[in-house]
């Protein structure tokens, strides 16, 4: 009897040891909270140059009083190359353009997609470009401004929206992500809307052939200044409130990628999409606004990431509550069939993290199983 539960006592030792070993692989510290499930601390060493990361106090939106990193961001890739977006001609290949997003499928924005939105959305309104077969595209900064205009003239109807980046050459954002993440007992879930809804959004459905221009719409993305924690609904998809939480206060932003540029929340492509324009985005699955500047809306695979030592999929970036993102498939093209309504899971390596949505669902996570940063 007694060697029975010495011999278990062993047994429990070794386990434990095997589980922090293991958590503990690829140099990453795992830290311990009130759910019974391990985390890793947002580790500065995965960021690419260029992104500055600093040590500041911070409180989260639970009252938890902490250390977060302060991330410094010109909005700007430094592994990649941005665009490009709007094709110049109806006979330009998929080189010359970038993608778009519609019923869970990424399209290429070559010549031939232009010329057929009219097919592809069921709509003679769509006439992108003129008579020689240029494609009417925003060439100025003023232009791409007004175009982006929540009441947009009809004068930018059945333009390619396109803002490049020598008009962010001034744009900074901060960020704050706690380094050791507190996990909830409940999820906070974003606010999908008609945003993500929509016309290249999870679930949507095709456009109405002749929809009503939006009153006071958001396309595509509001102004934001600091990067806070904004409520959900004030720019970009829906109203407040999220799948099953009417108070939902979480922040629009979803997390940051590995290069410093932002995921964002769902682009308003409903909102788009009704005044005859379109936005691309380029094969990195980001576009520009001029006062939030280079920015993702899906994870396409060309940013920066971060192997890993199994057949787990890349890190890619970190939520807001400072939880890993991760590629949607592992190395032998499987999705993870156990995640929860964030796009969350737990494993002994790399603790509770989330899976980045199939690319062309215009999205990131559905939500956050951890506090973010409140100051």
């Amino acid at each position: 009897m007694e060697w029975n539960m010495e011999f278990r006592k062993l047994s429990l030792v070794i386990i434990t040891a095997a589980t922090v070993i293991a958590s503990c692989k690829n140099g990453k510290k795992a830290t311990h909270n009130n759910t019974d499930m391990a985390t890793l601390d947002v580790s500065a060493a995965n960021f690419t140059d260029g992104v500055t990361l600093t040590k500041v106090p911070c409180t989260l939106s639970d009252g938890t009083e902490t250390e977060c990193y302060k991330i410094v961001t010109n909005s700007t890739p430094s592994d990649h190359q941005m665009g490009p977006w709007c094709p110049e001609h109806i006979t330009d290949d998929a080189e010359a353009g970038g993608i778009w997003l519609k019923n869970g499928e990424v399209y290429d924005v070559d010549g031939a997609f232009i010329e057929n939105l009219s097919e592809f959305y069921g709509d003679s309104t769509w006439q992108m470009y003129d008579d020689e077969g240029n494609i009417f595209i925003t060439k100025t900064e003023e232009d791409c401004n007004n175009a982006a205009n929540p009441n947009v003239g009809e004068e930018y109807q059945n333009f390619c929206v396109e803002c490049i980046p020598s008009y962010i050459t001034e744009v900074t954002q901060s960020y704050l992500i706690p380094i050791t993440p507190v996990l909830q007992d409940e999820l906070t879930l974003f606010s999908r809307g008609h945003g993500g809804g929509g016309p290249g959004g999870p679930g949507g459905a095709d456009r109405p052939d002749r929809p009503e221009r939006p009153d006071n719409g958001d396309r595509p993305e509001r102004p934001d200044g600091e990067r806070g924690p904004r409520p959900d609904g004030e720019r970009g998809p829906g109203g407040p409130g999220g799948p099953g939480n009417d108070q939902n206060t979480a922040p629009s932003t979803r997390g940051i990628a590995l290069n410093g540029v932002e995921f964002s929340a769902p682009a308003p492509v409903n909102n788009i999409l009704s005044a005859y324009t379109i936005a691309p985005f380029d094969d990195a699955g980001g576009h520009i606004n001029v006062h939030q500047g280079y920015h993702y809306h899906t994870a396409t695979g060309v940013s920066h990431s971060i192997d890993q030592n199994d057949d787990h999929s890349a890190l890619i970036g970190y939520a807001l509550d400072g939880i890993g993102i991760y590629g949607q498939l592992d190395k032998n093209g499987n999705a993870p069939t156990d995640l929860d309504e964030a796009r969350g899971h737990y494993d002994a390596i790399r603790g509770y993290h989330y899976h980045v949505d199939a690319a062309g669902n215009n999205n990131f996570i559905n939500g956050l199983k951890g506090a973010y940063a409140v100051d």
